[in-house]
């Protein structure tokens, strides 16, 4: 993974101007969803299901500018332009530019239900980034982090390790105040038109959903290389990266943090302006396994073609293969329907009998989505539905199963689940207001047997073997309800001051935890972070049942 690093430096190095400027843009849903109107729209065709970014295509340029510099236009003083209009240093030449931001993200809350606790979170960040030329652009941010979090993340940190989508909580499990660092690096090279090569830091994002069945922005960030190739209304990528493996419990310390490699493709087909279909397929291997003898990475799996598992099985199916496909049909200008089914294991025989056999891993999405809702310009909107059948994603060995950093590389409630989500986004000039609804069913270990939802089991020894349905173990139904109104300071590292309120509950026959917050604070930079959780373990102590 050096040398690739090394190799893609070199040929940044080496860079010269070309026709068009690639601009890498971090994938937030928030901001992503301000372009529906022209990504979804019957009159163009583009990639939607791959993500983040490059924003070189001109079916989205001109939208993406006017967001990134709103309020630009007309006659303001250095003053107005630093503090609403541009980054904090900004250097443009004409062969190259330069951008450099100081990120607070600073926030404090109240529980008032269930915990009554203050809330806080208290960070600053910094990033970097620019363009050489017209064909090379870079990213850097990283982030100093310290917050109290509600209860139920609080408990999901002290259980998983790591906070949610960003990284090891440095805290001990006594202290409810959580430390970590967070930092992505990217860096994209276009020389043609056809073709991007980069590497660094960061997440993929694969689907048109909120959620992903097949490869998320959940998880903490991960060191990769990519090949992404367009031709027509084809686009192609190959994808290798290096993850953390931290939660074996023989090498769960900081002196020796396992790794884990992947190799993921997707092919992406616009079949026309109205449809589009997509191809998946994702293998997981252990650097070293369970007795430390290291493998490293496997250069059979250099090969950038997709569908590998007939080459992986001639090796005596040692890793972890997960294959998928996503559809999305444009009904109209304002309405897409799309889709995803991602396979883990298969036996036939079981799958058709319908015994609920536990060798049957797969889930399944369906959802539409759109823009301008009651023609209304800037009220988008998205409502979905994902199911995961038990012991999706697990396998024999931590070392393999489908997770980077202790988490889900794919939803991030794992399996074992149903759920149905909302959305609804309205941006009118500087105000952007937002709501959520989410409603799942999920399914959490108990007396001490293995029910299918935690990553981590070993799916050999399941609670049975057949009978399984989607959901069993210890029943737990999870509500919540979430809005934010923000008022968008500068655009070009979304800074914003930003009000939210939060109702949760997560009931089951051994506890509920109830949350009812409100929030306000000073906000920067796109990244994400996930407050519709799932619980990750059943737990006893202390737990309300009124």
């Amino acid at each position: 993974m050096k040398k690739i690093f090394t190799l893609v430096l070199i040929i940044v190095s080496s860079a010269i101007a070309a026709r068009a400027q690639s601009v890498y843009q971090p994938y937030s849903y928030q901001f992503y969803q301000k372009l529906n109107a022209d990504v979804y729209s019957t009159k163009t065709r583009v990639h939607s299901a791959l993500k983040p970014f490059l924003v070189d295509d001109s079916l989205l340029r001109h939208s993406y500018d006017s967001l990134m510099n709103y309020g630009s236009d007309g006659e303001h003083g250095a003053g107005y332009r630093k503090l609403f209009t541009e980054h904090q240093i900004d250097v443009k030449t004409p062969n190259s530019t330069f951008y450099a931001d100081l990120l607070p993200d600073l926030v404090i809350g109240r529980d008032f239900r269930q915990f009554k606790r203050t809330t806080r979170i208290t960070s600053l960040g910094l990033q970097v980034g620019g363009t050489f030329g017209d064909k090379v652009s870079y990213n850097v941010s990283g982030f100093l982090n310290r917050a109290l979090f509600p209860e139920y993340l609080t408990t999901y940190i002290n259980q998983v390790g790591i906070v949610p989508g960003q990284a090891y909580s440095r805290s001990p499990n006594s202290s409810d105040t959580k430390d970590w660092s967070y930092i992505t690096a990217n860096i994209s090279y276009t020389p043609v038109k056809y073709l991007n090569i980069s590497a660094g830091r960061d997440r993929t994002f694969i689907g048109d959903g909120y959620r992903s069945l097949l490869l998320s922005d959940y998880a903490s960030p991960s060191n990769y290389f990519r090949l992404t190739g367009t031709l027509g209304n084809v686009r192609y990528m190959a994808m290798w990266t290096n993850m953390s493996d931290p939660m074996n419990p023989d090498l769960n310390n900081y002196t020796h943090d396992r790794r884990k490699w992947g190799i993921f493709h997707f092919l992406d087909w616009n079949v026309n302006n109205r449809l589009s279909l997509g191809f998946f397929d994702a293998i997981v291997w252990a650097n070293e396994d369970d007795a430390g003898h290291k493998r490293g990475f496997d250069f059979t799996y250099i090969n950038p073609i997709i569908f590998l598992r007939p080459l992986e099985a001639s090796s005596g199916s040692p890793d972890n293969a997960v294959i998928g496909f996503t559809s999305k049909y444009k009904i109209s200008d304002h309405l897409t329907a799309y889709g995803q089914f991602m396979l883990d294991e298969f036996e036939a025989d079981n799958f058709f009998s319908g015994n609920g056999s536990s060798r049957n891993k797969f889930g399944w999405q369906l959802g539409v989505r759109g823009a301008n809702l009651f023609s209304i310009q800037g009220l988008n909107y998205l409502l979905e539905t994902n199911t995961i059948s038990p012991y999706t994603f697990s396998e024999r060995s931590t070392a393999i199963n489908y997770t980077s950093n202790s988490e889900s590389l794919a939803h991030p409630w794992g399996a074992n689940f149903r759920e149905v989500v909302g959305l609804l986004n309205y941006s009118y000039k500087r105000f952007d207001f937002s709501g959520e609804f989410d409603f799942g069913r999920y399914g959490m270990d108990i007396n001490g047997l293995n029910y299918g939802k935690n990553l981590f089991d070993d799916y050999r020894e399941p609670a049975r073997l057949t009978g399984n349905w989607t959901g069993q173990g210890l029943t737990t139904n999870m509500y919540l309800l979430e809005g934010k109104v923000a008022y968008l300071l500068n655009p070009k590292y979304n800074l914003r001051i930003e009000l939210g309120g939060l109702i949760r509950d997560d009931v089951n026959n051994e506890f509920k935890s109830r949350t009812g917050m409100i929030t306000v604070g000073l906000r920067s930079s796109f990244r994400s972070f996930y407050n519709d959780l799932a619980g990750f373990k059943s737990r006893k102590s202390g737990m309300a049942i009124d």
